[in-house]
């Protein structure tokens, strides 16, 4: 098996995804300046390996799934490691977790009883995806090299809370209509 270019977005999502073990230690030292580093170059690689896919076509589909799954592992990474040395509520650490499982779940569960879909980020998934990033920024930073004021902090707290509730109702909303309609015209 010979790795050419077109693998290269793959294989920077692969490096994204090996980066998770220094990032989540990092974390747990309480070395943050140098967590923050390695979420600059996450956030670089993601932005790279786009961009290459977009640029040159090299779209796949283990592309698809690679890119992601780095962007959920680091994220779901810090959502933890934050919560576990108490810099992030574990209320919040446990509704975001929880809310990714009923996603996953609800996705499962469509495959298996409805059958192939493509799930599509809503805009409301999307923002709460870059207010979760933006809270981990914040945290990492403010513990690490500026504090920030805790107003901020607590108004990123909740604003994660808030749609990552809409979010999730979202998603169970939309494809539990898709389901029933399906449903509805294969009983006809």
């Amino acid at each position: 098996m010979s790795v050419g270019r077109q693998d290269l977005p793959n294989l920077i999502s692969i490096a994204r995804i090996l980066l998770t073990l220094p990032v989540a230690y990092l974390l747990l030292q309480d070395r943050f300046s140098e967590a923050l580093l390695l979420f600059f170059i996450a956030g670089i690689s993601d932005a790279l390996d786009g961009y290459l896919a977009k640029r040159f076509g090299w779209h796949s589909r283990l592309g698809s799934i690679l890119d992601p799954l780095a962007d959920k592992l680091l994220l779901v990474t810090a959502f933890v490691c934050l919560g576990w040395i108490g810099i992030i509520p574990l209320w919040l650490v446990v509704m975001v977790l929880g809310r990714d499982l009923i996603i996953i779940l609800g996705a499962l569960a469509f495959h298996l009883l409805i059958g192939r879909y493509e799930m599509a980020p809503t805009w409301i998934s999307k923002f709460n995806t870059a207010l979760q990033i933006t809270l981990i920024l914040a945290l990492v930073l403010s513990n690490g090299l500026y504090p920030l004021p805790d107003g901020l902090l607590t108004g990123l707290v909740y604003g994660v809370s808030v749609t990552t509730v809409l979010s999730g109702l979202g998603y169970v909303w939309t494809w539990g209509r898709k389901a029933y309609r399906i449903k509805q015209k294969q009983s006809r």
